[in-house]
């Protein structure tokens, strides 16, 4: 069950990549980012530092919210997720 959603997950994620950039931005993009970005891109190496930076904090940001999500754990009875999650017996 949890691969069939991670694997839907990951699939309408990465499906849609060949159609987000038009044909003159193909154009003006660099050849790593081909196909995927509109616009210009990355214009010197700061815009790439950036960028780096800034995948690596959304990456930690969404695998601490997935972690704690899925397996909280918090034992405590009277903890407020438990509004929410249901107890299986």
């Amino acid at each position: 069950m949890k691969s069939r959603i991670i694997f839907s997950l990951l699939f309408s994620i990465f499906s849609g990549l060949q159609a987000i950039a038009c044909e003159v931005c193909q154009a003006n993009q660099p050849k790593a980012l081909k196909n995927i970005t509109h616009g210009t891109g990355p214009q010197g190496n700061w815009d790439y530092i950036i960028i780096s930076v800034a995948v690596v904090i959304v990456s930690i940001t969404l695998f601490l919210s997935l972690k704690f999500l899925i397996k909280p754990g918090e034992k405590d009875p009277a903890h407020i997720k438990n509004i929410v999650v249901e107890q299986k017996p």
